[in-house]
């Protein structure tokens, strides 16, 4: 993969913005609508033929495509914008709206504490989410904060619909019944075991584990590996969030309490039922001034109000961070790999000095810097970058989370090229 390449003949591949287990997210051109920014998921039909009963490529194809058609249909300000689907080569394609923002991760990761009146205010745009995405029969299956994004006038969105399953009774899913599909944290019990169908029930278990994890700044339940997280969810009860977050409102332990029942028929009825629950906790419009940019309650205390000033990267003196940045953007759409990793390489310190080593900004250059010198044979000096995003992930998402098993894949790559032995000379020709 390289930027530059031209996928269908129409979208121009600029730089990565990220990679699961079945293919990559990257940022593209449209050409097309004269290079209207766009974000393109690619996905090879053989790596997704393990998680479906067919391993036909043509049947994957056509499930694929069919799911797309589906999740195409859903026209929400919650969901994410999907403009156009297709095959190009061997590889499956989904381009996407793309947006502006920061994801509910590193949203979270960046405000110490987090306002329990944001938590209420996302987890209610979630809910206002999915019940479109529930009309249509759709289910997620893997809400998660990864897959949010906090536009910059509060608006939150659901980004990826890659493992939805689709429920009507003439569209056949793309994963099989059984498989373990989705991110073992936030998982519903009954999606985990494979038992019984998954329902809208179990997007609502999700999203009262990212509420949770909202009001408490942790997971409700953690275990090294899956099979522990879902003994844990089958068999004991989270700390009670009158304990963990004794500020929070009354409700809103009772109604995650609900959310986290390990019987589907103990949760709320729908996304509806939670809306109305946390709808008395919601500001009203004027009630106070919006916060800065990112602020979650601001549709509700200023619908429609005009965006607030874009979030730039903040200054550092004589500009030299904001300049490196605008350097590497253009240097990564013209595919000049070495260089930028020289730009990443100089620019993470100052970075550092100016938001600290664990911020979203400084790990979103270091993922930048370790995928460049990854691409570019610099394994030795990825090394160091890839342990550093891999302690700051599992302890923000536990060891199972498949962005701490992908990090573990090029850690485990850099480390078998260094140990490879140097290739033999060509033979002398005299």
């Amino acid at each position: 993969m390289r930027p530059g390449r031209l996928i269908a003949g129409r979208y121009e591949l600029s730089e990565p913005l990220g990679k699961g287990g079945m293919g990559q997210v990257w940022g593209a051109l449209d050409t097309g609508l004269g290079g209207r920014p766009v974000a393109v998921k690619l996905a090879h039909s053989d790596r997704m033929a393990s998680l479906v009963q067919s391993a036909d490529p043509q049947e994957i194809r056509r499930r694929f495509a069919r799911e797309c058609r589906v999740t195409a249909q859903l026209d929400h300000p919650g969901l994410v914008t999907v403009y156009d689907a297709g095959q190009d080569g061997d590889e499956l394609f989904l381009v996407m709206q793309r947006l502006d923002g920061s994801d509910l991760a590193d949203h979270l990761a960046e405000h110490e504490p987090y306002p329990w009146q944001w938590a209420v205010a996302v987890a209610a745009q979630l809910c206002a989410a999915l019940a479109a995405v529930h009309a249509v029969g759709v289910v997620h299956r893997d809400l998660k904060p990864g897959n949010v994004m906090v536009r910059p006038d509060g608006r939150v969105v659901i980004l990826d619909l890659g493992i939805a399953s689709v429920g009507a009774p003439d569209v056949t899913r793309l994963t099989r019944t059984g498989a373990l599909v989705g991110t073992p944290v936030y998982m519903a019990p009954e999606q985990a075991t494979g038992r019984t169908a998954v329902g809208p029930a179990a997007d609502l278990y999700a999203l009262g584990v990212v509420l949770y994890e909202l009001l408490a700044r942790r997971v409700p339940f953690e275990a090294p590996e899956a099979a522990g997280l879902l003994y844990k969810k089958l068999h004991e009860e989270p700390e009670p969030l009158e304990l963990v977050s004794p500020g929070v409102p009354a409700p809103l332990p009772a109604l995650v309490r609900r959310l986290l029942d390990r019987d589907p028929a103990g949760r709320p009825a729908d996304a509806h039922e939670v809306y109305a629950q946390l709808a008395p906790l919601l500001p009203r419009p004027g009630e106070r001034a919006p916060g800065p940019p990112l602020d979650p309650t601001r549709p509700f205390l200023a619908p429609a109000a005009p965006w607030p000033p874009r979030r730039g990267a903040q200054p550092v003196a004589g500009g030299e961070l904001n300049a490196a940045l605008e350097d590497i953007r253009r240097l990564l759409g013209a595919g000049r790999y070495t260089e930028v990793a020289a730009l990443l390489g100089s620019a993470l310190p100052a970075a550092e000095a100016t938001y600290g080593e664990g911020s979203p900004v400084v790990r979103t250059l270091r993922k930048q810097y370790a995928t460049v010198l990854v691409d570019t044979g610099q394994y030795a000096e990825a090394l160091p970058q890839l342990a550093l995003l891999i302690r700051d992930t599992v302890r923000e998402r536990g060891l199972g989370d498949p962005a701490v098993a992908q990090l573990l894949q090029d850690e485990a790559l850099c480390r078998h090229h260094i140990s490879a032995p140097a290739p033999a000379p060509p033979p002398s020709a005299y």
